[in-house]
């Protein structure tokens, strides 16, 4: 490997996903996955195969779609993980095993309840037998932030010699600082003494709000990979940008004297579906893909901004995907256009009969709205998928009546099992009243967890993405609606949880996986 290249590993599918409430379909994870490849990205970990049959066959689907990217599963340092991972990356054109074990006192005493001897022993015995399975074995040691250093060094070394060729040092707990972290790493590499023949990688969590800090520090270091996701998605309060470290790396070559293969101009889009799919909204002052990112509302600002685009920005929008592309819709705003545009929108349909249908809505969003820009088509598209798979509950027909003084009352025709029913409930506010309508029919017993309004784009046309969390009997699942009334929209996020509850589409909220 050319020593001045840094990978960039994606994890938003596997350690993402673990963001309570971030689950994702198959068909979610390989769009976001052709996403992450058209953005060059070198390795997706597509998920934890063992974790569940749902996880296997999502991993096993990326493998299949994706041909440029190395695909990647994580397991435990156990023969049956393992053996489950290479099974699972067998279709990869380039394929990798992730197995890991815990290496600090805290984690080995009271977590594995093993000695430090036999956690080297479990560690070399599976990387030899990932090995076996697949040539490129990557190794993590689980909360390496607090472990001890002598230990890191003698197991890193097994490690090695037993086949694997990436060194993962994950700060798992996100305690680590950027000085001693990138020491950590720094003495690793100085000491071990075949750390050669291996690239050390670096896996932040954001706990203390140092993760990018601390990956940075750590390729400064010496790593050379980086593990991230799309806009910091995670567990707890997340992994590392990958949009965050690849501009830094990209912006600051007088301090990075590192590469990246990544094309920046997909970092908007791909944040964009990332953040529609999982219902997670990229808080407006996000650096590089929140919508204030390129913002200045400051006088002083603006006249510098005006007069030299250097004088308050040290990146062009446009190069990491910020544009005012916009498709102007009408009656001849033709099929072929909207497949091209969602195409470079990493978007692709499987069957003329899945393209027909998004045109149609795309068609009778056009008579609402005048333009319809790029936000406007990833919730379409999320849109008619999510609904086109409803096959148990389907919204027919929707009524609210709503005055000043007068408790709201909503109609709602529904089709389940494809029987009509129709049914009305009273709320606290049109929204109320449409999902009590919903559940009298329905029953689910399940709870709302959250209910979230996104503008999609700017002025009163704008369509509005709702999104909502239902949880039933431990299991968390989202339901995505889109339209330019609010209502509606809630009407139709509500029915895909629903939906989702009813068919399974989700599994358990993975426990256990994260590194």
């Amino acid at each position: 490997m050319n020593k001045d290249q840094l990978v960039i590993f994606d994890t938003t599918l596997r350690d993402g996903e673990q963001s309570p409430g971030a689950s994702m379909t198959k068909d979610e994870k390989v769009r976001i996955a052709k996403m992450l490849e058209k953005m060059h990205v070198d390795v997706i970990e597509a998920g934890f195969a063992i974790a569940s049959e749902g996880d296997f066959a999502a991993v096993r689907a990326v493998a299949t779609a994706v041909k440029d990217a190395t695909v990647c599963s994580l397991s435990r340092a156990l023969e049956a993980d393992i053996r489950r991972a290479a099974e699972a990356i067998q279709p990869a054109n380039s394929g990798r095993i992730h197995t890991f074990i815990a290496t600090s006192p805290i984690h080995m005493q009271h977590k594995l309840n093993m000695r430090p001897e036999q956690v080297i022993e479990q560690a070399v015995k599976a990387v030899k037998l990932a090995r076996n399975l697949c040539a490129d074995v990557e190794f993590s040691c689980e909360d390496a932030g607090r472990s001890e250093m002598d230990f890191l060094c003698r197991i890193v070394e097994a490690a090695i010699a037993a086949g694997a060729r990436t060194i993962n040092i994950p700060d798992t707990v996100g305690y680590a600082i950027p000085e001693l972290y990138a020491e950590q790493i720094r003495q690793l590499i100085e000491r071990v003494p075949n750390s050669d023949q291996a690239i050390f990688s670096v896996h932040c969590h954001n706990d203390l709000g140092l993760a990018v800090a601390n990956s940075l520090a750590a390729v400064q270091a010496g790593a050379r990979q980086v593990e991230c996701t799309i806009n910091g998605l995670g567990e707890r309060a997340g992994n590392a940008s990958l949009e965050e470290i690849v501009m830094a790396v990209r912006t600051r070559p007088d301090v990075f004297s590192v590469t990246t293969g990544i094309d920046p101009v997909h970092l908007v889009p791909t944040s964009r579906l990332v953040s529609t799919i999982t219902g997670f909204a990229v808080q407006p002052n996000k650096a590089i893909v929140g919508k204030n990112a390129f913002a200045h509302e400051s006088g002083i600002h603006q006249d510098g901004v005006l007069k030299h685009r250097e004088t308050y920005e040290i990146m062009k929008a446009e190069d990491v995907g910020w544009h005012t592309n916009a498709i102007v819709l009408g009656k001849h705003s033709g099929r072929n256009a909207f497949r091209s545009r969602l195409q470079d929108l990493g978007v692709e349909f499987a069957t003329e009969q899945e393209l027909n249908h998004a045109f149609m809505l795309f068609k009778q969003l056009a008579d609402k709205k005048h333009d319809i820009y790029d936000e406007d088509l990833q919730a379409l598209v999320s849109d008619s998928r999510a609904h086109e798979a409803s096959e148990v509950i389907q919204l027919v027909a929707l009524e609210v009546q709503s005055k000043t003084g007068e408790i709201p009352l909503a109609e709602v025709v529904l089709s389940i099992r494809g029987q009509e029913v129709r049914t009305q409930a009273s709320g606290s506010g049109p929204v109320d009243a449409v999902f009590k309508a919903i559940e009298s029919q329905v029953n689910s017993g399940a709870s709302l967890e959250l209910y979230s309004v996104n503008a999609i784009t700017s002025g009163t046309d704008s369509q509005g993405e709702v999104t909502v969390r239902l949880a039933h009997t431990g299991r968390l699942v989202n339901g995505l609606g889109a339209d330019t009334d609010i209502v509606i929209a809630s009407a139709k996020a509500y029915i895909h949880a629903l939906n989702g509850l009813e068919a399974n589409l989700e599994r358990t909220h993975p426990q256990g996986s994260g590194i």
